[in-house]
């Protein structure tokens, strides 16, 4: 399936959601916010072909050539009780949605055994929650400048060719987004708290030594209900919800005992 088929099957299922197509933004994300900032924004599935200064959490450059990755921003009005677990629901359901092996590493990432897939990044703008997402679909060939700025951001993905071969950027987001729009809405609702079960089969966090950027470790324990990292520590456990904190599994990647 192209695009060409793929917009009006979107608009057909995402009813009172406009969906918008360009060849090149520089971040789908900021294009919706500066609509948010002249008034203009609407419920809003924004689809780029490419993305020239694309970025995730704390300013993360995301890399990916044309083609080589799905990339969209959705934008609903939002006013949940509680914001915290939004970006762990948004995950879940592109992980359940996209293939069994797919897990979530909070707050934000989609991996396949370890690997980076596919990155969340949410932001709120107008009585709206401006969702990001990028996902990676093939790898570029080993020659090509897209390749090297992996290398040289040091980042190691992962493909959803390598689960789903052939999948292609529309029919992925034909799959993701009315599901996306669902959660989202739910959300608004009820919060994390009724996918925290769901959440913990998914977790690739859950058993590992891990260490935060603030400097200290110790093993991932899962989630509360509001979506915070329980991290058990030499203290105790504390819960981790600052989503300006990152965290890296140690060097092992194996799990250690549950907590």
């Amino acid at each position: 399936m192209n695009w060409a088929e793929a917009l009006p099957a979107l608009r057909a299922q995402l009813d009172g959601v406009a969906v918008d197509m360009v060849d090149e933004v520089d971040s789908t994300n900021s294009e919706l916010l500066r609509r948010a900032r002249a008034g203009g924004l609407l419920p809003t599935l924004l689809i780029a072909k490419e993305q020239t200064a694309a970025h995730g959490r704390m300013g993360r450059p995301w890399v990916a050539e044309a083609g080589g990755a799905l990339t969209f921003s959705l934008a609903l009005p939002l006013a949940p009780a509680d914001w915290s677990g939004l970006s762990l629901a948004i995950g879940l359901t592109l992980a359940e949605t996209l293939h069994p092996d797919i897990r979530i590493k909070w707050p934000n990432d989609l991996q396949i055994d370890g690997r980076k897939l596919a990155g969340i990044l949410i932001e709120i703008a107008g009585g709206c929650a401006v969702i990001g997402v990028g996902i990676n679909l093939r790898a570029p060939a080993p020659d090509s400048t897209t390749a090297a700025a992996l290398q040289a951001h040091g980042i190691t993905p992962a493909w959803l060719d390598e689960l789903l071969p052939g999948t292609t950027a529309p029919t992925a987001l034909l799959r993701v987004a009315t599901p996306l729009v669902t959660t989202v809405r739910a959300f608004e609702r009820t919060g994390f708290a009724p996918l925290q079960e769901r959440f913990a089969a998914r977790d690739a966090l859950a058993g590992l030594d891990i260490q935060l950027s603030d400097g200290s470790a110790g093993t991932a324990c899962g989630v509360a209900p509001d979506g915070a990292l329980r991290v058990r520590t030499a203290q105790g456990i504390i819960d981790i919800r600052s989503s300006a904190v990152s965290v890296r599994a140690a060097a092992t990647d194996t799990p250690v005992n549950p907590c």
